[in-house]
């Protein structure tokens, strides 16, 4: 599962400087699921599933769960990766109004 989020730096009086909100965009995944199945028994066991797959649509409550172990997205680890866009990546993304 991948997600886009901005990542704005602030600048000295705490508000996010718009020219920078373009420069970067951070793509969140969802790997393997690290739910402990044998923790009321004492010992350790995970169920295999290797990456987060949304149940449901963007938006939904079920796309909280994945669909191959049933289990919540907070189970799963998460990666969070950095993305540079040039400035001719983001005007291609943008709109113009004329």
């Amino acid at each position: 599962m991948m997600k886009s989020q901005q990542d704005p730096k602030k600048t000295s009086n705490g508000s996010a400087n718009p020219k920078d909100m373009k420069k970067k965009t951070r793509l969140v995944r969802y790997k393997e699921c690290r739910k402990n199945h044998a923790a009321e028994i004492g010992g350790y066991a995970v169920d295999g599933c290797r990456e987060f797959m949304a149940s449901g649509e963007e938006g939904t409550s079920q796309a909280l769960y994945c669909a191959a172990c049933t289990c919540h997205r907070s189970f799963h680890k998460r990666e969070v990766e950095d993305e540079a866009l040039s400035e001719s990546d983001y005007s291609s993304h943008s709109g113009t109004l004329a």
